[in-house]
């Protein structure tokens, strides 16, 4: 089944390195999914967490994912360095440190510029919610 006719599909991942830690942010993507393909989120869900483990399978275990890590992380860096050159409005997914939750550092999408993270987006989710509720 064809998901989309884009050249380029962005979903924003979080979490740990392998398997259910992985959470692909399907609500976050480029591609917005119906409800008659209700079966899809978990469908894609699924595929993204065990993307590692289906390199290693078609290696018959003689290598690793390590590219795609390499890959995030050139990604990563450059986001960093288009921030901290004053490219205004560059956003990426990274664990930073929090008091939002018991855990010390938490994942999110963050906005990054000459300082750094200079905004971490769950934050500023959370304070909309709780404005819309309180009112």
């Amino acid at each position: 089944m064809a998901l989309a006719t884009r050249s380029k599909v962005n979903v924003p991942v979080i979490g740990g390195h392998a398997g259910v830690t992985i959470i692909p942010l399907l609500s976050q993507a480029y591609l917005s999914l119906t409800s008659s393909l209700c079966d899809v989120p978990t469908a894609l869900t699924k595929r993204t967490q065990d993307g590692g483990t289906e390199v290693v399978e078609a290696k018959a275990g003689k290598g690793s994912a390590t590219l795609s890590m390499a890959y995030a992380g050139a990604l990563f860096a450059d986001a960093c360095l288009k921030g901290l050159n004053g490219v205004p409005d560059v956003e990426e997914c990274s664990y930073v440190q929090s008091t939002i939750t018991e855990l010390p550092f938490f994942a999110s999408k963050v906005r990054l510029g000459k300082n750094g993270v200079e905004d971490p987006k769950l934050k500023s989710f959370i304070e909309k919610g709780v404005k819309f509720a309180n009112q």
